[in-house]
């Protein structure tokens, strides 16, 4: 660095550096820029010229100017009529300030003069060699710079003027060539300015490389716009007004209106751009398209409004069914709870019992009491697990699952979904339907239900599942388990006359063409009609019956033989023939050996006649009537607590070692088994052998252990309504049973005097009477 300070006029610049050795224009506009350029013209022409910190100072500090400038000599001045002066310099070298003094226009700057080294060494020359390389290399791949300026460059031998000239020559920024400025050693200018324009060639490389990609891809997307349109204008000249282009556009546009999660949409989007880069004659474009289609149909958001009004929904239910009150309960609850919460997991309900008991259409009534949407899928003779879960969509012609073409069926996310005959599922090789239908009817689970042709997560958690069942007996444990059973055993008379006026007749009588005025059926007609032309747990025969009565009657009125049909008990025989089944009585005196029970079967109850004979022989036991292992094993029970209490009972202790004991149940066609007939067997019995009768008015029902106490019993109210039938007045029932007698209609329990018992010596002293009504 030189000794020598030079005092001269100083210019600040914006946005711009001027290395030693360039020539170029400056457009000047500011007061005391041109004072001091006017104040160089007069002395010697040499100007001081550094740039500014902040281009937006208009009258910069010292701090805010940076220390290392270039001089510079004004060669031309040129006053320009906007008031601005343009200016031709020419740097000289390079210059720090030392001080700058504010004079009344204009600022002047005490300069030190920098002094460069112009010969190379060894090593700078070797730096220089490399940096015309790299200035050669960027060259091929700048258009901003001429050949002619890298020949100028290559004649340059001081090393420290090619590090500037080439710097000039860089799209740099003020900071970076304002470090290369105040760098005075040469060796070191040169290695940052080799650095500087090697990290420049490799953003220009990969500048130009994102330039060519972006091209390409412009021009092919120009050449698909172009070849869309041509393919436009030839379908419009077939007369083809539906093209590609407008089914993708309508697909993409009922995506966005699915409202799907948005992971299923993002796999939507990306199936159809798939979609759309296939030929239509592709195998796989129909199948992409299949999928698409059962995505946006699929309801992912839709969702019906619940109307939670108890009182309305219990009146619907109460319209559309007569009795069912548990089930009509439970749902009711459910509302409840729904009304309290405004949030609920669906619950699972299986409605189990005969067929014809009305399971099916009580699923379609709590769906319209709810005001959702009713599905039905039978599951009876399923045996393809991919019937639940769907096809992978490798396989052709895939399709989802049944619940997701339920789904779809229903339109909402929470429908009544009635899974009819869940007990019919088969299973063998393809399969278990029964597993799949776990993660379906799992509360838990069912909120990600995967279907194997949808591939996402669906929600079912809002779907109200009820199923049906014939045999609970045949759900496998685990599927039972997840779900709440509610029996529905049958109806008793009573109820089957009653919904037989209220909904079968009505409904039967319109679909026949009659009137009421036409066809009068009275309610004798109708009982005597279910008792003894019908035998069923539920009222599909009695409704089949109904409809022959309307067809005969029809008959009758068309041909003019009748006006008017009125039908009675007297006159029903004419229209439906010869009664089809008889039902128990009572008998007519107390006998002995002969006791009452009472069955239940799966066409209702019936009463059971217990007869027992004894002859000489060699204690022998023969069982007749075509009975059940259960009723058999009753029968040895009871023969031996009463060979266990001979004594007490006044019977012979020898009796069976003197006499054979044949136990008979009359109607040996008739299968017979269950767990209720102990109590019979042992009065029946005990009645022979002590030589008095049973009293004729008397039913029972009860199991008997070994020690004579009797157990509980199933079906108790339709055991009632048949000993009600029968003409019976006292029914024996186990005194466990007594909390069941409020399932009883009050019509039958107001007729019939029950009597609870835990022990067979209670049934001996209510059943067996001293008289010997056979004389």
């Amino acid at each position: 660095m030189s000794d020598e300070n030079k005092v001269l006029p100083l210019l600040p610049l914006r946005g711009l550096i001027v290395f030693p050795t360039m020539v170029l224009h400056l457009d000047v506009g500011r007061d005391k820029s041109i004072q001091a350029l006017e104040t160089a013209m007069v002395d010697n022409r040499e100007i001081f010229l550094t740039a500014q910190k902040d281009v937006s100072t208009d009258e910069p500090s010292r701090e805010e100017l940076h220390e290392v400038g270039t001089v510079a000599k004004v060669n031309q001045m040129l006053k320009l009529p906007n008031g601005t002066i343009r200016v031709l310099v020419e740097g000289l070298h390079r210059a720090q300030v030392e001080e700058l003094t504010e004079q009344e226009t204009y600022t002047q700057a005490e300069v030190t003069h920098v002094e460069e080294r112009q010969e190379a060494t060894v090593e700078e020359q070797a730096l220089m060699r490399n940096l015309l390389d790299q200035f050669e290399e960027y060259l091929k791949l700048s258009k901003n710079i001429t050949r002619e300026t890298f020949e100028s460059v290559t004649d340059i031998v001081e090393p420290g003027r090619m590090a500037d000239i080439i710097t000039s020559h860089l799209p740099l920024k003020v900071p970076q060539k304002q470090e290369v400025l105040d760098t005075f050693h040469v060796k070191e200018r040169l290695e940052l300015v080799l650095k500087t324009l090697t990290n420049e060639r490799e953003v220009l490389g990969l500048e130009r490389k994102i330039g060519q990609q972006v091209k390409r891809s412009m021009e092919k997307s120009q050449k698909e716009y172009y070849l869309r349109e041509q393919m436009k204008a030839i379908q419009n000249e077939l007369g083809e007004k539906e093209s590609k282009e407008s089914e993708m556009d309508d697909l993409r546009k009922r995506i966005k209106e699915a409202e799907m999660p948005e992971s299923v949409e993002e796999k939507a989007l990306k199936e159809l751009k798939r979609y759309e880069k296939m030929p239509p004659s592709s195998a796989e474009s129909s199948v992409i398209r299949n999928y698409v289609e059962w995505l946006v149909v699929i309801p992912w958001h839709n969702v019906t409004e619940d109307v939670l009004d108890i009182h309305r929904s219990e009146k619907i239910l109460d319209e559309d069914h007569y009795g069912l009150e548990k089930v009509k309960e439970r749902v009711l609850e459910y509302l409840a709870v729904q009304e309290l919460t405004n949030e609920l997991k669906g619950p699972i309900l299986c409605l189990t019992g005969p067929p014809g008991v009305g399971k099916t259409s009580l699923a379609r009534s709590v769906a319209r009491s709810l005001n959702r949407k009713f599905v039905r899928m039978s599951l009876g003779g399923v045996r393809d697990e991919a019937e639940i879960r769907g096809h992978r969509r490798t396989y052709v012609g895939a399709m989802p699952g049944r619940i997701i073409q339920g789904m779809k069926k229903a339109g909402s996310m929470n429908p009544v979904f009635l899974l009819d005959e869940i007990d019919k599922l088969v299973h063998d090789f393809r399969g278990d339907p029964s597993a799949s239908l776990l993660e379906v009817l799992d509360p838990e689970q069912n909120n990600t239900f995967s279907d194997h042709f949808i591939e996402e997560p669906y929600d079912l958690s809002k779907v109200m599942f009820i199923t049906t069942a014939n045999n609970v007996g045949a759900i496998p444990p685990p599927l039972r388990d997840r779900m709440e059973l509610i029996h529905i055993p049958g109806y008793t008379e009573v109820e089957k006359k009653e919904i037989a006026k209220r909904y079968l007749l009505p409904k039967q009588v319109k679909e026949h063409g009659l009137t009421k005025g036409k066809l009068q059926i009275k309610d004798e007609a109708i009982l005597k009609v279910v008792r003894r032309y019908t035998r069923e747990a539920g009222v599909r025969n009695l409704e089949r019956e109904l409809a022959k009565i309307c067809r005969k009657a029809a008959k009758l009125i068309v041909s003019g033989e009748k006006k008017r049909v009125i039908v009675t008990d007297k006159t029903i025989e004419e229209l439906l023939g010869r009664p089809t089944y008889r039902y128990g009585k009572a008998e007519t005196k107390n006998q002995i050996g002969t006791a009452t029970g009472l069955a239940y079967t799966a066409a209702g109850g019936d009463t059971l006649n217990i007869e027992v004979s004894l002859y000489p022989g060699k204690g022998k036991l023969l069982l007749t009537g075509k009975l059940g292992d259960v009723m058999k094993e009753s029968a040895q029970a009871a023969f031996s607590y009463i060979r266990a209490k001979s004594e007490e009972l006044n019977i012979d202790p020898q009796f069976n070692e003197k006499n054979d004991i044949h136990i008979h149940v009359p109607e040996g066609a008739v299968p017979k088994d269950g767990p209720s007939a102990g109590i019979t067997i042992a009065t029946a019995l005990i009645s022979a052998l002590t030589n008095r009768p049973v009293r004729r008015e008397v039913g029972m029902t009860g199991e008997i252990t070994l020690r004579g106490r009797v157990l509980p019993i199933g079906g108790l109210k339709e055991k009632s309504m048949s000993a009600h039938r029968a003409g019976l007045t006292h029914i024996i029932i186990p005194e466990e049973n007594e909390k069941d007698l409020e399932d009883i209609p009050d019509s039958v329990r107001d007729d019939l005097t029950f009597i609870p018992v835990a022990h067979l010596d209670e049934v001996l002293k209510v059943a067996l009477t001293e008289e010997d009504d056979e004389s």
